[in-house]
């Protein structure tokens, strides 16, 4: 069985380590790039994990930081899911059908 791979999004200390704090400061190169995003939009990409991402994006960001794509994405096993416990009586203890309280929903 092939392990099942995640990724981290390093964006935010990449952007960091060249002296860029603000989120801001990405739109004006990547429009340069013939990248439009919103400050809203490039807020989500650096402060968020991108499920997708357009490739058009991705070599922009590149070229704007000067970096390879591995300073960015950096692929890591997948965290297993984490098993529930069980009660004396078989019910679940976690999540289902609970509400932090103890009650139903």
């Amino acid at each position: 069985m092939a392990a099942k791979l995640d990724y981290h999004w390093h964006l935010r200390q990449v952007l960091a380590a060249r002296g860029m704090f603000s989120t801001t400061d990405l739109i004006e190169p990547l429009a340069q790039r013939g990248i439009r995003l919103s400050s809203s939009q490039v807020y989500r990409l650096v402060v968020e994990r991108p499920e997708r991402l357009s490739l058009k994006v991705l070599m922009a960001l590149l070229d704007v930081l000067d970096c390879a794509m591995t300073d960015l994405i950096e692929p890591v096993a997948a965290a297993s899911a984490k098993p529930t416990r069980t009660a004396a009586g078989g019910t679940a203890t976690e999540g289902v059908g609970r509400d932090r309280h103890g009650g139903g929903r």
